[in-house]
């Protein structure tokens, strides 16, 4: 004998006025990885810059991708 598949719970509902959770882009928090005698900056979105042997442009470029994104200090 065959077992009808359980049902799934609905989907919890929100309260009027608020946002999905997921609808949140991520933190942008910006950080520089030295490796060997290079500098990346790297961020919590993903991005990531190329690498420099420069550490005060890799933070340039750091900064750069926070202020493109709309984020302030």
């Amino acid at each position: 004998m065959l077992e009808d598949p359980p049902a799934h719970a609905p989907a919890p509902s929100l309260a009027p006025g608020s946002a999905p959770t997921t609808a949140l882009a991520p933190p942008h928090s910006v950080t520089t990885v030295e490796r060997g005698s290079f500098c990346i900056a790297r961020c919590g979105c993903g991005w990531s810059g190329p690498a420099r042997r420069s550490r005060d442009r890799a933070r340039a470029d750091a900064e750069e991708h926070r202020s493109s994104s709309g984020e302030l200090r």
